[in-house]
């Protein structure tokens, strides 16, 4: 039997702002999580490619609110900042609007 990943710990070096902040990015970062591995079964950070991340918003977040996608992107640079990837993800990645405006 393995050991669940603490997303808490994983976050714990990079996590910055009033507590309420920091517990949003948590537990957004494990829905990410739970998300990449029900798809690709990845099961930790380590594992995960930029794709897999753009997935995600691109694909899981198409119908939250503009508000929403914006938390999860914050959230999703946060764990490209803590893996130390050089992956770069903009305020339109995923959102797709009429006319092209995000």
């Amino acid at each position: 039997m393995s050991k669940q990943f603490d997303m808490e710990l994983f976050l714990a070096g990079v996590l910055t702002g009033s507590q309420a902040t920091q517990q949003r990015h948590v537990r957004q970062a494990k829905i990410i999580q739970a998300e990449i591995a029900e798809r690709w079964q990845r099961e930790t950070p380590w594992a995960w490619q930029r794709k897999h991340l753009v997935w995600f918003l691109e694909q899981r977040l198409k119908e939250r609110s503009g508000a929403s996608q914006y938390y999860y992107l914050l959230t999703v640079r946060l764990l490209a900042r803590r893996l130390e990837k050089p992956w770069a993800f903009n305020r339109c990645q995923g959102i797709r609007r009429p006319h092209g405006r995000c």
